[in-house]
């Protein structure tokens, strides 16, 4: 029996029926899957059938935060938000801070899983044990922060948490976000999943608290993770200050700032234009997830014109695809972006992406003017970049083109320009160049939402972290073996707890399983080794993979673009690095055997016993794929 860390209750809301209905948080679930990502790929491979359009009423959209959420845990105030991707087929996983996660522990819940779909336009306003479906047809067509202060007035409450979705969401835009307060879930379309079910949004509000199993041994484990975050060289001097968009400067010192569509990386110095110095001349102050002392987050202000006075927090991501892919080097225009992207629920990467997209396609003459409605799509452009946002919202013009993000745009321009389109499994890359860091590169192929810095981020090759141990950034071999590694450990200790992934790479990547396992034990009583810890996240991982199998992916969808195949980095420090093919096929091979899945990426039936995933050897069996 749980004895702390879990309220005990997992709320299923139904639109179509309007049934509510609660059940009981089980032991197994928790010492399984943990919480948080874990169980929201346990429901979405159990509940979603096969073959389930990701827009139709068979999908579900689970919000499960951790057993860490809620209580004294630092930068635990997170949430994953799990569904079947628009985006890619696959499972589509997100995760987000703020307030709305500790809130739905508050009010009584582990995880909330929403199916159906309704007639008209609801939200639902969960207030402790009443849970309710309310009509939301007067907030449709609003902003995500109007959205959210209509429905406190209209509560009366101003303490509600709300996570909603924008007119993006509405017009089941494939790269639309989730928002609560100025956070969002932005990749792989959740938003769009929101707006299929014709849900606005979800209110709460809790009175409750998180009970702790011990509070001596939670204060314990609790102080060696703080004395680590303490002891960091880079959290509190530098990232607490200046946030993730220092990152800007050390990828353009590592040759990895993506620029021009990844079609210029190297090339184009960011620093004096968009760099972390620049970026503190527009920092007004840094907001806080609950519970954190880091405060990562800066809020900055736009002080030229035409964007004067417009108010945003861009993290590195956005600075990433509305600066350095785009070729923008106007930071007032790309918090504007930021912006736009927050009202209107657009994930900010794969628009920016996107965008890029577009402007080398335009570059290279394979489409024109006539094509963009008379836009000039030179790489550059911040006013065509930030024209076409709204146009991509709500479906108008070229924006149309654009609405579903870049996999889907070339299919819909051709002309040859499916080259052109950065993503693997339709999800638009981030901000990492994968020819001067190619574990980083081999995550992306390989993660289960597509690519993905957060499923297996290799901070050994981006900060030059020896854990476990040191790795060269350039080299291939071995690289399949630190992949899994990241993803596993990544997956256990960071999206299924729920614990904010910037720790593991700047604060407790040393002892990071030894810290979920304490802190796990302290809270909820169930004691894991590291090593069963690890495994959680190994679990996870193979589980996903054979849903995305089930759903029709296969090896052919673990790939990278054919530009880090073939075009060496022509500047910078990674100058001349690239992923030739039979590296990667080395590599992947590797990952292959590693995981001790078949050359063709299917997991084996011993590895699926062995982590008690039965019902996923009865999946691939039943596809005579074991």
């Amino acid at each position: 029996m749980i004895q702390g860390g879990y309220m005990g209750q997992i709320l299923r809301v139904n639109l179509t029926t309007k049934q509510i209905t609660k059940e009981e948080t089980s032991d197994a679930l928790v010492r399984n899957y943990l919480g948080g990502a874990g169980f929201g790929i346990k429901f979405l491979f159990d509940e979603v059938p096969q073959g389930a359009d990701p827009l139709g009423a068979e999908n579900k959209l689970i919000f499960a935060p951790g057993p860490f959420t809620g209580t004294k845990t630092p930068c635990a105030s997170r949430m994953a938000i799990t569904t079947k991707s628009p985006l890619t087929g696959a499972v589509g996983l997100s995760l987000t801070g703020g307030y709305f996660p500790v809130e739905l522990k508050f009010a009584g819940y582990d995880a909330l899983i929403i199916e159906g779909k309704a007639e008209k336009p609801v939200y639902i306003w969960i207030h402790d044990d009443k849970v309710s479906i309310r009509s939301a047809e007067g907030l449709w067509g609003t902003n995500t922060f109007d959205t959210q202060q209509l429905i406190k007035d209209e509560l009366n409450d101003q303490n509600i948490r709300i996570a909603c979705i924008g007119p993006a969401g509405e017009n089941l835009s494939k790269i639309a976000a989730i928002i609560n307060e100025r956070r969002a879930a932005g990749r792989k379309g959740v938003g769009a999943v929101m707006g299929s079910k014709n849900l606005k949004a979800v209110a709460v509000r809790g009175s409750r608290q998180v009970p702790v199993y011990s509070d001596e041994a939670f204060k314990e484990a609790r102080a060696v993770m703080l004395k680590a975050m303490k002891d960091s060289e880079v959290l509190y001097p530098a990232f607490s200050q200046m946030g993730t968009p220092m990152v800007v400067d050390a990828m353009w010192g590592l040759g990895i700032f993506p620029t021009n569509n990844f079609s210029a990386t190297g090339e184009w110095d960011p620093v004096d234009s968009i760099g972390a110095s620049v970026s503190a001349t527009r920092k007004i102050g840094r907001e806080h997830c609950y519970g954190c002392p880091v405060g990562c987050s800066q809020l900055k202000l736009a002080r030229t014109a035409p964007y004067t006075g417009t108010l945003s927090e861009p993290e590195y991501e956005t600075m990433y695809s509305f600066g350095g892919m785009t070729g923008v080097d106007n930071i007032d225009s790309i918090i504007y972006a930021d912006r736009i992207c927050d009202e209107l629920g657009l994930d900010t990467i794969s628009a920016g992406a996107t965008i890029a997209f577009a402007m080398e396609l335009y570059e290279r003459g394979i489409i024109t003017a006539k094509d963009t409605d008379g836009l000039n799509l030179n790489f550059g452009n911040h006013e065509a970049m930030n024209a076409l946002l709204p146009r991509m919202v709500y479906r108008e013009g070229f924006g149309a083109v654009l609405a579903d993000g870049s996999r889907i745009a070339a299919e819909r321009i051709g002309r040859g320009s499916a080259k052109y389109a950065m993503h693997v499994k339709g999800l638009e890359l981030p901000g990492y160049d994968p020819r001067g860091a190619k574990a980083h590169g081999l995550s992306y192929a390989t993660s289960y939402t597509g690519a993905d810095h957060n499923r297996g981020y290799a901070f050994q090759e981006i900060f030059s972290v020896p854990i476990p141990y040191p790795v060269d950034r350039f080299a291939t071999n071995g690289k399949g073996k630190l992949t899994k590694w990241n993803q596993d450990v990544r997956a256990a200790t960071c999206d299924c707890p729920t614990m904010c992934a910037f720790l593991m790479d700047m604060a407790v990547p040393s002892i990071a399983l030894e810290n979920t396992a304490n802190l796990l034990a302290a809270v909820s009583g169930v004691t894991l080794t590291p090593e069963e810890v690890q495994t959680v996240g190994e679990r996870l991982n193979n589980l996903a993979r054979v849903f995305n199998i089930r759903e029709g992916l296969t090896k052919n969808d673990d790939y990278l673009p054919q530009r880090f195949l073939t075009e060496p980095l022509k500047e910078g420090s990674s100058k001349g690095s690239y992923i030739p093919q039979e590296e990667f096929e080395a590599m992947l091979a590797e990952y292959y055997a590693e995981r001790d899945w078949s050359p063709e990426g299917v997991p084996s039936r011993e590895k699926l016993a062995s982590l008690g995933l039965d019902n996923a050897v009865a999946t691939l069996e039943k596809m005579g794929l074991l």
